[in-house]
């Protein structure tokens, strides 16, 4: 009997410990829940970390050296004075890859909400351009449209699922990467890719200059309206956007500009490693 009732303690105190772990872990998560709902800063980041993959997180150095290399861009195309709104970064390195979500406070800070990897333009092959640098705004000038799901001949989903939205910043000047180089008009889009085939190689350079983002990127840039202060300024003349989700929760400050940098790393840093990927 005293043995049987080692063993009980010591089961009913292992079951505390596991009652008393999950109560501390379902505290923590409202205590996040409560403080986001006051926050939409806090609230966006916290959606980007639960449901975005490929995520990637520069160290503080990194995010200064980007910090600097937006506002140069942004500087260089009369932008200085951004007002408040959110701006996507995307380093078209190939050591890099990546794409990151930030926020110009009423300071002028910067506020980080978020980083993926992504594809750009891989050079050496038939109308593969490389992915131009500059700052290029999004609206209805040139419309977005949405994924209609279908194969090309390669059996690949080239913009992804059904319903992804196609990010359309017209056209633009830029590389040619096959033949003797020089430069011609290319079409830019963001959107999503193959979720088979091309998703799972993101953070390599492999597009034919476009921007290939992860399907789940894709759907939270679409849902909160974070690139849509065009649109929603044409809703508000009076213009439906048809392209734009019934179910929008957007932001209360969207933006309109994707500014591309290269960053000229000559090597892969580890926080831009691609899923199970090795120096």
């Amino acid at each position: 009997m005293a043995i049987g009732s080692a063993r009980d303690v010591r089961a009913d105190t292992g079951f505390a410990r596991l009652a008393l772990g999950l109560a501390l872990a379902l505290l923590s998560a409202v205590a996040r829940s409560q403080d986001a709902a006051g926050d939409p800063i806090a609230e966006l980041r916290d959606a980007f970390s639960r449901t975005v993959s490929a995520r990637v997180d520069p160290p503080l150095q990194a995010r200064a050296r980007y910090e600097q290399s937006l506002d140069e861009a942004l500087g260089a195309d009369r932008l200085a004075t951004l007002a408040p709104q959110a701006v996507l970064l995307a380093d078209r390195n190939d050591h890099v890859q990546s794409l990151f979500v930030l926020l110009r406070d009423p300071t002028g800070r910067w506020e980080w909400l978020g980083g993926s990897l992504i594809s750009t333009g891989r050079v050496g092959a038939f109308d593969h351009f490389r992915t131009p640098v500059g700052v290029f705004e999004h609206g209805p000038a040139n419309p977005d449209f949405r994924a209609e799901g279908t194969y090309n001949e390669n059996h690949i989903r080239g913009y992804g699922m059904r319903g992804m939205r196609v990010f359309d910043f017209g056209w633009v000047d830029a590389e040619r990467g096959w033949g003797g180089g020089g430069r011609s008009p290319m079409r830019l889009q963001m959107h999503a890719t193959d979720p088979d085939l091309l998703e799972p190689r993101l953070g390599q350079a492999m597009s034919k200059g476009c921007i290939r983002i992860p399907a789940s990127l894709n759907r939270l840039l679409d849902h909160r309206g974070i690139l849509d202060a065009a649109y929603d300024e044409a809703v508000a003349s009076g213009s439906p956007q048809w392209v734009l989700r019934a179910d929008r929760a957007p932001v209360p400050w969207p933006g309109r500009y994707l500014v591309i940098v290269d960053s000229g790393a000559t090597e892969r840093p580890e926080w831009a490693m691609p899923r199970g990927a090795s120096r």
